[in-house]
């Protein structure tokens, strides 16, 4: 007796009586999805079907090609090495077939799809929805959301989001990652601490330690930022407790610009603070922390034309930022 797993699946050897023949093309186009996103369920998002049609289309395919496609696991499926190999030879006829012909039927017959876009909500919102205006003027649907990355990337696997902006390169080879962006860290404060502290000479000639009495304002408990910046500065372990934080560095920005302290921000953020005055940047290494920010898109998504219209530009209007 086989086992029905959550995703709705019995992996299924071959018959003896199911002898392989051609494989239909919307089954091999289910499988492609399945393949990809890891999930029955999932696939059937994606798809516009119903779980139990995923699963029913699954068991005919492996009927057609006399093997187990799927193993079964606690949370979705994984694929056998037939399946890999299956799928290395249709995922390029099939996106191709798509990109031509859309699946959308006769022009004018399906109102366009909106793009789903997500990434950290500081960058969202200070660079790329903006960039994006001109596409929305020109009538794009553009469907936003914010979150730390590796939940997104989680979703972006499972069709919720058609592309992500993530500050970390996705581990494994199911999702396509560009660098779209450097991300370079600042140590800034207001004016008032910085010459408490005696500004970026002080800091260049005595060490961090002056800031010592000078409270930190950080994005989390753990000071993932400050942290960083400590070990590649200056070469050593920060041992302090936050005073405040705020899980938005826009938040942390305004804190700091109003006094509560000091901070380690990307410099798109505080650019204009640092030109106005409003903060002082504190110390300038001639080696900076960078991160990397990469535009990460979920295969298949490229059915929607829209899509690419999102990318490219995002793209090119990164190499401005």
């Amino acid at each position: 007796m086989r086992n029905k797993d959550p995703d709705g699946f019995a992996g299924l050897g071959r018959p003896a009586d199911a002898p392989p023949g051609p494989a239909d093309l919307n089954l091999l186009r289910t499988f492609l999805a399945v393949h990809r996103s890891g999930s029955f369920t999932a696939a059937a998002r994606l798809l516009g079907l119903s779980q139990p049609t995923v699963t029913a289309q699954m068991r005919s395919l492996e009927r057609q090609v006399g093997r187990e496609l799927f193993e079964r696991l606690p949370r979705g499926v994984a694929p056998s090495p037939y399946a890999d190999e299956l799928a290395a030879r249709v995922v390029a006829p099939l996106d191709a077939l798509a990109e031509v012909t859309g699946d959308t039927g006769p022009a004018g017959e399906r109102p366009a799809d909106p793009v789903h876009l997500a990434g950290p909500a500081e960058l969202m919102c200070l660079r790329v929805l903006p960039a994006l205006a001109p596409l929305v003027a020109d009538g794009l649907l553009l469907r936003a959301a914010t979150g730390l990355t590796d939940p997104l990337l989680d979703e972006l696997r499972a069709g919720r989001h058609d592309l992500v902006v993530a500050t970390a390169r996705p581990r494994g080879r199911a999702l396509s990652a560009v660098p779209l962006m450097d991300e370079e860290f600042v140590l800034a404060a207001a004016p008032r601490w910085a010459a408490r502290t005696g500004g970026p000479d002080s800091l260049a000639a005595r060490g961090p330690g002056v800031l010592h009495d000078v409270p930190l304002v950080t994005y989390a408990e753990d000071l993932p930022i400050a942290r960083r910046y400590w070990r590649h500065v200056f070469g050593r372990r920060l041992d302090c407790r936050a005073a405040v934080t705020v899980p938005d560095l826009r938040g942390v920005l305004a804190a700091v610009v109003a006094g509560a302290g000091f901070s380690v921000l990307p410099r798109y953020l505080c650019a204009a603070e640092l030109a106005s005055g409003a903060l002082v940047e504190l110390y300038t290494p001639e080696d900076p922390p960078i991160n990397t920010a990469y535009l990460v898109q979920r295969p298949g998504s490229a059915v929607n034309p829209q899509v690419a219209r999102v990318r490219d530009l995002l793209i090119g209007a990164a190499r401005a930022w």
